[in-house]
């Protein structure tokens, strides 16, 4: 008898059925997750669908255009048609409320990126469904962003080598590929990934319940972002994908378990397969650690299934690896109580205390004083931070780097050219209570003395900021949602912040017991960067990065909740209940106390972020207090009470470039 055909590149683990309940814990997590919102309701399903018919009815229309541009006689630019391929998580059917098209333009031969980014960029403009329209050429795959009818639309771009694309054409067949550059390639393959993922996953509705799962809680924990060195959707789901293959009659609460079970002992860099890597006829680049030492040297591979297969993960670095083995093990304890009726899926879900985790923060900021130059920024910051984010990893004091994947957006509402440059200058209004950072000095830089839990004694700094300017940044929705008009003297300018948390060492543990941790080099390297941007302007971008302390972090990162350090105790039982309410108050002035004697004062300017409501009775009363203390002091003390001003370039490490931190492990 010839043994039963199966999927992936090994035998199946265990090809048996889940028992009763694991049914019953399956069910479960599907009323979990439609009670936090994951599925979408059948009115957005249909909206969906009538952006996706009108996005179609467009290409064929920049098609039709181009071509008469390229000199084609009016019938056959009419003949040329053009298609959308949806892709990613819409096309395997586990987006949730919300969630955003990844969708793909083919085209025919003649019709160029250039026209992409020309004429349909145009087309686009002229529709009044389109809003928050980003064209991101430079990106390693080209994108234009937008929202399209209240749907947020990736829309990226395929020129392929034939003279007319009709309505049904695919993508299945490698020669398409013939001919084509890195960027055509890398684009199509988003299609061609997602098609392959659902043709190997044996038991598709267990599939996409389990990927449901992971994805919502990777988002909840904070590791989902391609970005910034976690992983995007599709490499969550050909983890997923190969843990259904292992499993191929499993439901999705056993699937979900073996996820975290596995995975969590991988042993990468050994990488994850869907199928055998198929060189193909037409000799392009593949994976091959073996051949190229770029391949080598990645941390984390995933590899997608369809030719020329790519490594999904090259983004991961040490640090981001290290982080999600902790939320994996994190993730199987209470998966492992939940199988056992002990714990519920919302555990699982729990939201991360990112900004509860660590001593130290490094703060990136940048500003625009254009909305549409902005939502390029953004996009190309978020896209070059985990550069800084593995130079920084060289440091010897520094054990790993935490990126946070969201970014805290505002637009603020300036009355004055002053007040605009005291925020891009780093003097960012912030909510009453919340202790602001140091002033960065010209020469030595000031010190406070603290002790670790072994009794020595450490001198601390806040990081030497710099002060330089940004490109084009992209703000969430509801900072666009402008709740009142801008007066004609008013002038706004946006702003987003992104945060690093730093785990160091301990003092023991660094060579020499050195205590001097100098990051100047590795700042002025990144500013430098950023400002290369193709579209930066001086005039109107900034950016500046400076260190806080935990208590030093504005309140609008904490949501409402605590702002203490976890204790060693919560960090280990990441799942459980929190400390009470007295012994938060009771850390909390702990810290005020610690900030208050290294903190120099800050004031706020007087712009108003209408967009965050949340925020806004805050910063215009600390913008009052602001502007009373300063009138009630002798004009001999203003000069030590100016707001911080962070010189660019950084200064150097032979001055005040260095940056002195505790050496003492955040645990």
């Amino acid at each position: 008898m010839s043994e039963l055909k199966y999927l992936g590149v090994t035998k199946p683990i265990d090809t048996e059925k889940s028992s009763r309940e694991d049914e019953i814990v399956t069910e479960a997590l599907l009323e979990t997750l439609k009670e936090e919102g994951q599925f979408e309701s059948e009115a957005e399903s249909k909206n969906r669908e009538v952006v996706l018919g009108k996005i179609d009815k467009l290409v064929k229309q920049f098609v039709y255009q181009a071509s008469l541009k390229h000199k084609l006689t009016e019938a056959l630019a009419k003949s040329c048609g053009g298609k959308i391929f949806a892709f990613g998580s819409y096309r395997l059917g586990v987006h949730g409320s919300g969630a955003d098209i990844d969708t793909l333009c083919v085209v025919p031969s003649h019709v160029t990126r250039d026209d992409f980014f020309d004429i349909m960029v145009d087309l686009l403009k002229g529709r009044s469904e389109v809003s928050e329209l980003t064209p991101v050429s430079t990106a390693h795959v080209p994108v234009i962003k937008m929202q399209f009818g209240g749907v947020d639309i990736d829309l990226t771009f395929a020129s392929l080598n034939r003279p007319t694309i009709p309505d049904d054409f695919e993508l299945l067949d490698n020669s398409i590929l013939r001919g084509l550059d890195e960027k055509t390639i890398r684009s199509v393959n988003g299609s061609r990934v997602t098609d392959e993922i659902l043709r190997l996953v044996p038991n598709i509705p267990s599939f996409r319940l389990a990927l449901r799962c992971i994805k919502f809680w990777a988002k909840r924990r904070a590791v989902y972002s391609n970005s910034l060195g976690f992983l995007g959707g599709v490499a969550w789901a050909m983890l997923v994908a190969r843990i259904c293959q292992l499993y191929p009659n499993a439901c999705a609460g056993t699937l979900v378990y073996r996820f975290f079970k596995i995975f969590l002992v991988w042993k990468w860099p050994r990488p994850v397969l869907l199928r055998a890597i198929e060189n193909g006829p037409m000799h392009l680049r593949v994976w091959n650690p073996k051949f190229y030492q770029v391949d080598f040297e990645h941390k984390m591979p995933i590899i997608t299934p369809a030719y020329p297969s790519m490594c999904a993960t090259h983004n991961v670095s040490l640090s981001t690896r290290q982080i999600m083995g902790s939320e994996l093990m994190r993730g199987l304890t209470i998966v492992e109580k939940i199988m056992k009726g002990e714990a519920k899926w919302t555990d699982l879900f729990a939201k991360d205390e990112f900004f509860r985790r660590y001593k130290f923060y490094m703060q990136v900021n940048v500003t625009s004083t254009d909305e549409e130059a902005s939502h390029g920024l953004h996009g190309f910051l978020e896209s070059r931070l985990r550069q800084y984010l593995v130079d920084l990893e060289s440091v010897e004091q520094i054990l790993f780097v935490h990126p946070y994947i969201k970014s805290y957006d505002h637009t603020f509402v300036c009355s004055t050219d002053q007040e605009i440059q005291d925020i891009r200058n780093g003097c960012i209004p912030t909510r009453p209570n919340t202790p602001a950072p140091a002033k960065v000095a010209d020469s030595d830089s000031v010190t406070d003395t603290n002790k670790n839990s072994d009794g020595d004694t450490y001198s601390s700094t806040d990081v030497d900021a710099a002060k330089g300017e940004a490109d084009p940044v992209k703000i969430p929705d509801e900072a666009h949602q402008s709740s009142e008009e801008t007066e004609p003297d008013q002038k706004k300018i946006f702003t987003s912040s992104f945060y690093m948390g730093l785990f160091l060492k301990k003092k023991s543990e660094v060579s020499g017991n050195s205590q001097r941790m100098d990051l100047s080099r590795h700042t002025q390297s990144f500013i430098r960067l950023v400002k290369n941007y193709v579209s930066w302007d001086e005039q109107k971008m900034s950016i500046f990065i400076r260190s806080l302390r935990q208590e030093q972090l504005p309140d609008e990162v904490f949501n409402g909740g605590p702002r203490s350090l976890l204790s060693t105790s919560e960090k280990k039982s990441s799942g459980k209940k929190r400390k009470s309410q007295t012994d938060e108050h009771g850390a909390s002035e702990k810290a005020a106390k610690k900030s208050k004697a290294a903190s120099t004062y800050v004031p706020s300017t007087s712009g108003v972020p209408v967009e965050n409501k949340q925020n806004t009775n805050g910063v215009q009363k600390d913008a009052n207090e602001g502007k009373q203390n300063e009138e009630s002091k002798p004009s001999a003390e203003k000069p030590s009470e100016g707001p911080v001003a962070l010189e660019a370039p950084v200064p150097q490490a032979a001055k005040s470039g260095g940056i002195k931190l505790k050496l003492l492990s955040s645990s």
